[in-house]
């Protein structure tokens, strides 16, 4: 079948290459356009650009596809069987969802009707879920409400983060969208329709609708006052850019742990060489209160202590060596993190 594919970041990448490697044809790609990323402000192609230009596909990358009338001219020419969307960036008009002649389909990372939205896989480690999940969903006009078509759910892991769980969901749907457009394949040849794939509205599948939001800069600063198991939840979902202000600079949190039993087995915790920094019985919270050699630092919080056990200093390279311990512990105690 002729496909055009709809995508933008690096999870787009294995379905991209799986649809591409199948026996259907990606006629063109759209895109994001190229953006200006890094420390040289260079202007740089999306993900799924590269792998167009790369094979040879060509690509569209409207600034906003639904008021580029010449955009939506080509691609109407292409005579597309359906459309694949995969974190494309930009909400379709009618108009477009309506030009397949197969429908216009879309990979979600989540469990729908749960965390419909821009944001699913930060906003499901931020609220602990214990599961999630892709759904593949024919498109309409509402923000992802279409009925879905396939889903596959996996567990999240107690130290899942954000690049990790997308990693694996990226993979899932690598594989579930090509038992989906062969599903929608051979409905189309049986039935010269799609009444046939037992679409499910999500009205009907027992789970909570909520909203991933897009998030915002303020929900990477850390909050000292919140509880210890929502720092770690916003250190995971938010990987790998949750950070903390130090001595006037910016200190990425790019890994940290429940001080508890629980988790000792993820960072070896075997011993008690705990080195106090702060002796006073009711530290604040943010206050870094005790380091453990090779290991991390001890900061409190509303309710307990979170051991962070990887840092990236504004201007330094990731780390948490003996030595950087030292340097952030060395002011008797007075550091509080904020």
């Amino acid at each position: 079948m002729k496909i055009i594919f709809w995508g933008t970041p690096d999870f787009c990448t294995p379905i991209f290459e799986a649809i591409h490697n199948s026996t259907h044809d990606i006629v063109a790609v759209v895109t994001q356009p190229d953006k200006r990323r890094g420390r040289g402000n260079k202007l740089t192609f999306s993900p799924v650009k590269q792998l167009a230009i790369t094979n040879n596909i060509p690509y569209f990358t409207p600034k906003n596809i639904n008021k580029d009338i010449a955009t939506k001219d080509k691609i109407h020419k292409l005579n597309a069987d359906l459309f694949i969307v995969v974190a494309f960036g930009q909400i379709l008009s009618k108009e477009i969802l309506t030009m397949p002649s197969l429908g216009c389909w879309n990979i979600h990372a989540s469990l729908l009707p749960k965390w419909r939205g821009a944001a699913p896989i930060q906003w499901c480690l931020l609220n602990g879920d214990k599961e999630t999940g892709v759904a593949i969903m024919l498109m309409e006009q509402g923000l992802d409400t279409g009925p879905v078509l396939l889903e596959e759910k996996i567990e999240i892991t107690p130290t899942e983060n954000a690049s990790s769980l997308a990693l694996k969901l990226s993979l899932i749907s690598s594989k579930l969208i090509i038992k989906a457009i062969d599903k929608i394949e051979r409905s189309n040849i049986e039935s010269n329709s799609l009444d046939k794939l037992n679409l499910i509205n999500q009205s009907d599948i027992n789970r909570k609708q909520n909203y991933a939001r897009l998030l915002n800069k303020n929900d990477y600063h850390i909050d000292w006052n919140d509880s210890t198991i929502n720092i770690h939840r916003k250190v995971l979902g938010l990987y790998p850019n949750t950070y903390s202000i130090i001595n006037n600079k910016r200190m990425k949190i790019i890994e940290a742990f429940p001080f508890r039993e629980q988790y000792y087995k993820y960072f070896n915790y075997k011993s008690d060489n705990i080195i106090e920094c702060y002796k006073n019985k009711e530290p604040l919270p943010g206050q870094i209160i005790s380091y453990i050699k090779s290991i991390g630092i001890l900061v409190q919080t509303k309710d307990s202590l979170l051991l962070i056990t990887k840092i990236k200093l504004e201007g330094k390279k990731e780390a948490l060596s003996d030595s950087l311990i030292q340097q952030i512990t060395s002011q008797n105690g007075n550091i509080i993190l904020q």
